[in-house]
């Protein structure tokens, strides 16, 4: 994982008028979380936030809450919001039951026979970016995002939804140290997506579970050739 100093504070490459909104701001700042712009231990506070974007505090405070009520931004009692050092331990938890709740979603979708509008938008944008290797994350993680809420279970959207800011972040680690192609992350994706259409949950889960530990496997060596 990347190292940097604690006190290290975001940096805003574009700064914009009053009138950006908490929603710009944040897509900015998980746009750089994501990319490792802003990698584990960058500090966000407000005021710096608010100088770098040229709006008011409250207006910045709303942006970094909302990343840190999605898990890509720490914040403990009396310090900084800061982008949080995930542990081996931590990306293997993370990972495990992302698999878990990931295969469950998929074997119902397969089992309902439906995909999601979404996923199918967020997966043609991947292959057609995958063709120049774009930058792939932010549409890997709508993809997967997806699909699981477009399945029947409001109980596994929950679930799901209280590990993706974490998964998001290691997403973002495999992306910015080129552990994957994008080409062969979309065609992990069309394989999923046909074990759906086929109406197979044995092999959508399957399938979709070996897409995750592909990507498990591959961090956690990262992780390990830093040691």
């Amino acid at each position: 994982m990347n190292a940097v100093n604690e006190d290290e504070e975001c940096t805003v490459s574009n700064p914009t008028t009053s009138t950006v909104l908490p929603s710009a701001i944040y897509d900015d700042l998980r746009e750089r979380i994501l990319s490792q712009a802003d990698p584990s231990g960058t500090t966000f506070t407000e005021s710096a936030v608010a100088l770098q974007f040229g709006v008011a505090r409250p207006t910045a405070k709303m942006a970094i809450e909302k990343l840190v009520a999605e898990g890509l931004l720490r914040r403990e009692a009396h310090h900084a919001a800061h982008v949080p050092r995930l542990s081996r331990d931590d990306v293997v938890d993370l990972f495990d039951n992302r698999a878990i709740i990931e295969g469950a979603a998929l074997a119902r979708l397969a089992t309902e026979g439906t995909i999601p509008a979404d996923a199918l938008a967020a997966h043609h944008a991947q292959l057609a970016g995958a063709k120049a290797n774009e930058p792939y994350a932010t549409l890997d993680i709508a993809f997967h995002r997806a699909l699981v809420t477009g399945q029947s279970s409001p109980r596994l959207i929950r679930a799901h939804s209280l590990l993706m800011g974490e998964i998001e972040l290691c997403i973002g680690q495999v992306q910015s140290n080129n552990l994957r192609t994008a080409k062969d992350v979309a065609a992990e994706h069309q394989g999923i997506l046909d074990a759906v259409t086929a109406g197979d949950p044995a092999r959508a889960e399957r399938l979709t579970r070996e897409h995750i530990a592909e990507s498990r496997e591959r961090l956690l060596a990262h992780f390990d050739g830093e040691k």
